[in-house]
């Protein structure tokens, strides 16, 4: 398939997935012809200028790759696409900037936090400039993440949810949040026999009694409406004497004071 050709499909690819209300079943069928194609495409070796056109529409048909496959929640695929985009990243520093690079890579960041891969995270941070990780918002937001996990400030993990720089970054941002509220939940159900429903909300980041009730379901917790208390389900006699139950008051009485002060 020659250049013109690729262009075109992209062109195509690239006006739909832009569109207002972009239908992502097509935008994948469009990916997967222009996979093929530039399979093939790849192998052509075109000189000087044709030679660096062909290297910014792979990078920008990756691109998109990337994105729609946080559209669509496929992790694995956009893991996919990012190993390729690291090569035209790196490897083509010369070749004018990509203005959807540093969001991209600001992505794939919360991904490896999401995934609690800290080392990777850590090794990704090598390979940014300096000043990128303070001046650029795509980049800044994942890294002041990491901070807040690592001084177990989750709320303000919950609160920089409402100021992702793209909403792309939200896919991942649930899926961290809900890592926070399961490791919160194991802890409350060590150090705790019961729970007021809205004690429970305030410590779970949940907006109301509903979600509460849903995300006990999913945890088999008993739950008295007459009494508005969760009581945990545990064999564990000694729970009391778990020191976690300290933890989980001091960030209980926190959430309180900030709702007050907010």
């Amino acid at each position: 398939m020659s250049l013109n050709e690729v262009t075109k499909l992209y062109e195509t690819l690239n006006k739909e997935f832009n569109s207002s209300n972009p239908n992502l079943q097509k935008c994948g069928e469009l990916l997967g012809k222009l996979k093929i194609a530039m399979i093939e495409f790849q192998f052509l070796v075109p000189e000087g200028e044709a030679q660096d056109q062909k290297i910014l529409l792979l990078t920008k048909i990756l691109e998109i790759g990337a994105l729609w496959s946080i559209r669509v929640k496929d992790i694995p695929s956009f893991e996919r696409y990012i190993a390729q985009l690291k090569t035209y990243y790196h490897d083509y520093s010369n070749l004018p900037q990509s203005q959807r690079m540093y969001s991209i890579i600001g992505l794939n960041l919360l991904r490896l936090l999401a995934q609690n891969r800290l080392s990777e995270f850590h090794t990704e941070l090598e390979t940014i400039e300096p000043d990128q990780l303070v001046s650029n918002i795509y980049i800044k937001h994942p890294v002041e993440i990491e901070q807040c996990l690592m001084e177990g400030s989750y709320n303000r993990v919950w609160n920089a949810r409402a100021n992702v720089p793209a909403n792309e970054y939200l896919f991942f941002m649930d899926i961290l949040v809900d890592t926070i509220r399961n490791d919160i939940a194991s802890c409350s159900e060590k150090a705790y026999s019961s729970l007021p429903l809205s004690d429970a909300a305030t410590l779970l980041y949940f907006n109301n009694e509903k979600e509460v009730l849903e995300f006990a379901k999913e945890h088999n917790w008993n739950v008295n409406m007459t009494e508005k208390k969760i009581y945990f389900v545990s064999n564990d006699k000694k729970t009391d004497a778990i020191p976690t139950k300290d933890t989980i008051s001091k960030i209980l009485n926190y959430a309180r004071e900030l709702e007050r002060i907010v």
